[in-house]
């Protein structure tokens, strides 16, 4: 990364600002309102694409919005997604029952964690160069009992977080471990971000 570059995170993630400012980096925060347009169905595919758009329209807003030619602005967008067995789960749509099914279903085995990033580089008043890329971790869940899933949803912490679960919070009495980055499921891996913002 050169000195000069603006960095800005294309989300309002409280958890992903947290990481960038957790190993220094210094940015700004621009949410994306873009609505988003799932056209594939692959999960690592899928957060890419989410990524991608997120990125872009964040990065079209700045560029509409710049009154200089000397900078140099680098845009990262992101996206999570929760897979298992490749259907992808979103955050539970129908309050307290839907959060104990998929809960349910996500107990004794393996699930997937995917985050898609995507950086645009702005000079000139265009976006001059964008990268993509997608992380996968595998959380494996411990077959924890019908009392332990009434209880957790009685917090009502899966409500808002896809899977129904929070691995940074009070879900993570339901994992037992994980294969990959912990911050990848939190909802962005951090170190793969950092070193792939030093070559871009």
């Amino acid at each position: 990364m050169e000195s000069t570059d603006t960095i800005i995170l294309a989300s309002n993630s409280p958890r992903r600002r947290e990481l960038m400012t957790q190993v220094g980096l210094e940015f700004e925060v621009i949410g994306s309102e873009v609505e988003e347009v799932i056209t594939k169905t692959a999960p690592d595919e899928v957060v890419i694409e989410l990524s991608r758009q997120k990125c872009l329209d964040v990065a079209d807003g700045v560029i509409r919005n710049i009154l200089t030619q000397d900078y140099d602005i680098i845009v990262i967008g992101a996206d999570t997604v929760v897979a298992d067995n490749h259907k992808i789960l979103g955050k539970p749509s129908n309050g307290d029952e839907d959060a104990k099914q998929m809960l349910k279903s996500l107990r004794g085995h393996a699930h997937s964690v995917f985050t898609g990033v995507t950086f645009a580089r702005i000079r000139n008043k265009e976006v001059i160069k964008t990268i993509s890329f997608a992380e996968e971790t595998k959380v494996h869940m411990l077959d924890y009992s019908d009392e332990i899933i009434d209880m957790y949803v009685a917090s009502k912490e899966p409500l808002d977080k896809a899977g129904a679960y929070g691995i940074q919070g009070l879900g993570a009495i339901l994992v037992d471990y994980i294969e990959g980055d912990y911050n990848n499921v939190v909802g962005l891996p951090i170190s793969r971000v950092y070193h792939e913002l030093k070559d871009f």
